[in-house]
């Protein structure tokens, strides 16, 4: 009786056909010279580059956008009833201004500490989750904070038009395109985070 472990004396004749190529599933049988495999990598890497940049651009110009905002708020004040910081709303609108201002700063000093050492700070899993749900967050309270200033804006303009209420609408302005780049970025980091392998 023979073991298991040990081959037989017995060989299956193989066709010499059979033997020469792999099977289509076989994947640590085929034949190096393909290339398959390293053009699929190489085309995976480009991907991964260019959502890496895309993300950088979109926080780049959220930035640009959060840091307007928050320079023609500060800047909102006229005198008498025309200071922003006589209204809530306004005050709120500033307030996530800073706070968008300062999350896309520290993502894109991360981002280009990334690119530039190819290390990265912490884990990609958690930097994964991080990203997704910071995005949405401060998108969240971008949009809300824009929405929440608008109807006294409107009311104001509908009883005068003046400096204090076009500076005013274009700071909500500011905070809505900020907030329509960190949606897309939000996205960006969605489908990284779910075509994340977790092998």
């Amino acid at each position: 009786m023979p073991v298991p472990d040990e081959p037989t004396s017995k060989k299956v004749a193989e066709s010499p056909q059979s033997a020469a190529t792999p099977a289509t599933g076989d994947v640590e049988n085929q034949a190096l010279g393909t290339g398959a495999g390293v053009s699929n990598i190489v085309r995976r890497w480009k991907k991964e580059d260019l959502l890496k940049r895309g993300s950088l651009g979109l926080r780049g110009l959220g930035l640009l956008f959060s840091l307007l905002a928050f320079i023609i708020m500060v800047s909102n004040e006229h005198g008498d009833w025309k200071e922003f910081d006589q209204y809530e709303e306004y005050r709120y609108v500033l307030a996530i201004a800073i706070l968008s201002s300062l999350y896309t700063g520290l993502q894109i000093l991360r981002q280009i500490h990334e690119l530039s050492t190819g290390r990265e700070i912490i884990s990609r899993k958690n930097l994964l989750i991080v990203d997704f749900f910071g995005d949405q967050i401060v998108a969240y309270f971008l949009i809300s904070a824009a929405s929440s200033a608008v109807p006294l804006t409107n009311r104001m303009r509908e009883e005068q038009d003046n400096v204090f209420t076009d500076s005013s609408a274009s700071a909500i302005s500011m905070e809505f395109f900020a907030f329509i780049l960190l949606a897309l970025s939000a996205m960006i980091s969605g489908y990284k985070l779910s075509n994340q392998s977790y092998i």
